[in-house]
């Protein structure tokens, strides 16, 4: 999230609330309560056989014990039948003849290496030994080869030459160097961060034969169908300090190493995604600008790069998931447009059609020969599942699985409603939900929840979170506010060289239009968000004091300091608005600059090995807001990064106890410091 350019980035006191309340905080009969988090499962990445009878598909549990989520892979019949148990693991591919799978688990020495499977007699066998994490399996077309990607360290220094050490001397470590601005930092430590390279290793086994090389990324590596050529995109770095950053497609041949560029305009292209006729090649791409936000187009060229044209031209969404047809006439992708996500296509001569439709999230993940298109379906009561639909059908889309059926059976859920309503110069969408049995005679508090990105979407998909609050009690408001994706490049771009700034307004017109309609109370009125939605819950509490309590989660808080900590200093390099070229203007959107305005109990909590945005700058809020004399608290979690909640399934919980738990306290206080007014004032 840098400033100006920032919206390119964006990732003792409660002992009070402990985990053991998990368990003691069981809604009302019929709610959906917090302990039923222990027992959610996870649908994805579901794959279909070549003849189409099968589905593989990856099943997550909540592994309670190593507190973390566990990933099986499962199969099924096509039409959803027999459902079983098939290996641990993830990343799931079949090999071309559809007797074989290949996909990641844990192995030997340690770590995700590659297996390979035979379907039909669950053999596996472990065909790597890998040092760093395999990503991005792909079956060579005669099923010999596997390609990947996996990071090659980098070696950084300055030799130095010390005298020699005494036997049996105790020195200190060898200190790191850093030569270049990108570097990874983990729990181990700081370290070069290394580039992503493509490899291939035989599908028997063996060792595997690294085929790209440079300094740079590649990505996104697919076989051409002669099985000679890998085609993927790359993130080249033109000198060490990373000042020119240009993402471009690529070929190599697989036994030579040699590689040619495909294109070579002004402007990231990515994705590419080969033809099944090998004759052309499609990749997402924009034209260069300092623009904060862009709608990648679809392009599509010659195997070799030749004839480059954009096909989408008019769309003004964002679009992803890009999938040839069988044919090799169409392309089939989704798009992100107010709060849904939709299929669509697009023919070579750059027609656009809309295939399905209606108020849900359909992740495509496969298109088959035979017409049907794969993916994961979600909606405002529905968590994802794998469902398929008919291209001859579309508006019959089949739910496959139903893997948290039987928990939601029990619960009543909060009832959603959309909203649009106008803020300064524009309409903004957004959800609420309310609790179950909701009585619009009663007065109920309202949490407003705010997204990061800042370029995301909150859309129409079931989210656990939220359906919890409302279980307890909260009506629970969630917008996009401009800079939101799904709206246009206009309203995404409305933020740039602004942020924060209307998106402020944004929020607060809708806490005014949920206001309006007579069942908030509004004395209890609480905010909180994460990563840029921490940033505009610091912003909100230095600009009014309307809200009861708030929670800023993994924020930043002061642009200026930002760049010189954030994992992603390159975001500045291709633009002159360093901080200390502009810093009057990093200095005015930065929430700290406000902090001599905050009156509101504000809680702060963030990952303590986070990187995006790291927990100086949740320490300098903190200590601002206590020599303030402001209520707050600092809620340092450990072994986590951006997110702070992803390394173990607990800290999810710790989030949503700490943040509810806020605004019970901070209620509480409020309500304290009333009665002692009231007191005082009849003396």
């Amino acid at each position: 999230m840098p400033h100006s350019r920032r919206a390119r980035a964006l990732a003792g006191l409660f002992a009070l609330l402990p985990l053991s309340l998990v368990a003691q905080e069981q809604s009302a009969a019929g709610r959906l309560s917090l302990d039923m988090y222990l027992d959610w499962e996870r649908a994805s990445s579901p794959t279909l056989s070549p003849d189409g009878e099968q589905i593989i598909f990856s099943r997550a549990w909540v592994d309670k014990i190593n507190d973390r989520w566990q990933n099986e892979l499962w199969i099924m019949d096509a039409d959803g039948g027999r459902p079983r148990f098939l290996t641990k693991g993830g990343s799931a591919r079949w090999s071309p003849d559809g007797e074989r799978i290949a996909y990641t688990a844990a192995g030997d020495p340690k770590g995700s290496q590659i297996h390979v499977m035979w379907v039909d007699t669950r053999e596996s066998t472990q065909i790597t030994r890998l040092t760093e994490g395999p990503g991005s399996l792909r079956w060579s077309p005669d099923g010999k080869q596997i390609s990947f990607t996996m990071t090659v360290p980098s070696k950084m220094g300055f030799p130095i030459t010390l005298p020699k050490k005494p036997k049996g001397a105790n020195w200190a470590p060898e200190p790191t160097v850093i030569t270049r601005l990108s570097y990874r930092r983990d729990r181990s430590g700081y370290r070069p961060k290394g580039y992503s390279h493509v490899f291939v290793v035989d599908a028997d086994g063996g060792t595997p034969r690294q085929v790209t090389s440079g300094d740079f990324d590649h990505r996104s590596a697919e076989w051409t169908p002669d099985g000679e050529s890998l085609v993927f995109s790359g993130l080249r770095v033109e000198d060490a300090d990373w000042q020119v950053r240009e993402s471009e497609i690529y070929k190599v041949a697989v036994e030579t190493g040699e590689i040619s560029q495909l294109t070579s305009r002004v402007g990231p292209d990515s994705g590419p995604v080969v033809s099944p006729d090998g004759k052309l090649i499609a990749f997402s791409g924009h034209d260069a600008n300092e623009d904060s936000y862009n709608n990648s187009l679809i392009h599509v060229m010659g195997s070799d790069g030749s004839d480059p044209r954009v096909l989408n031209a008019d769309m003004d969404r964002r679009t992803g998931g890009m999938r040839w047809g069988g044919d090799s006439k169409e392309i089939f992708f989704t798009v992100s447009s107010e709060g849904t996500r939709n299929l669509h296509k697009v023919d070579l001569s750059g027609n656009v059609s809309q295939i399905t439709i209606g108020s849900h999230n359909f992740n495509t993940a496969e298109i088959s020969a035979g017409g049907v298109a794969l993916g994961t379906l979600a909606a405002a009561h529905a968590p994802g599942d794998i469902a398929m639909v008919s291209l001859a059908d579309p508006q019959n889309i089949r739910k496959l699985t139903g893997v948290n059926d039987d928990l939601l059976s029990r619960v009543e859920l909060g009832a959603v409603e959309e909203i649009w309503y106008d803020s300064v110069g524009m309409r903004v969408q957004g959800w609420i939900i309310k609790p179950p049995n909701f009585d619009a005679n009663k007065k109920y508090p309202l949490i407003l929840q705010i997204h990061g990105g800042p370029h995301s979407m909150y859309g129409v998909e079931f989210n656990f979170e939220r359906q919890n609050h409302a279980a307890e009690g909260y009506v629970v408001l969630y917008t996009n506010p401009r800079g939101s994706v799904g709206y246009g490049k206009e309203f995404g771009n409305a933020i740039n060289n602004a942020y924060p700034s209307q998106d402020y307004d944004d929020l607060m017109n809708g806490v005014d239009e949920v206001i309006k309609k007579g069942y908030i109370d509004e004395s209890k009125l609480f905010v909180y968000g994460g990563s840029g939605g921490g940033v505009l819950t610091a912003w909100i509490v230095g600009h009014t004091d309307r809200f009861a309590g708030a929670v800023s989660m993994f924020p930043v808080i002061n642009w200026i300091s930002f760049v010189g900590t954030t994992d992603g200093p390159y975001w500045y390099t291709n633009f002159k608005d360093l901080p200390w070229e502009s810093i009057d203007e990093h200095w005015d959107r930065s929430p700290l600059k406000y902090v001599g305005n905050v009156t509101t109990p504000t809680m702060l909590i963030t990952g303590e090995l986070d990187l995006r945005t790291p927990m100086a700058q949740t320490e300098e809020y903190y200590q601002a807001l206590k020599l303030r004399k402001v209520k707050t608290a600092m809620v340092r979690i450990p072994d986590e990064y951006h997110g702070a909640a992803g390394r173990h399934f607990s800290n999810a919980l710790r989030r949503i106890l700490y943040v509810r738990g806020w605004f019970e306290e901070a209620v509480k206080d409020r309500g304290e410091v009333m009665e002692a007014g009231m007191s005082r004032g009849g003396r």
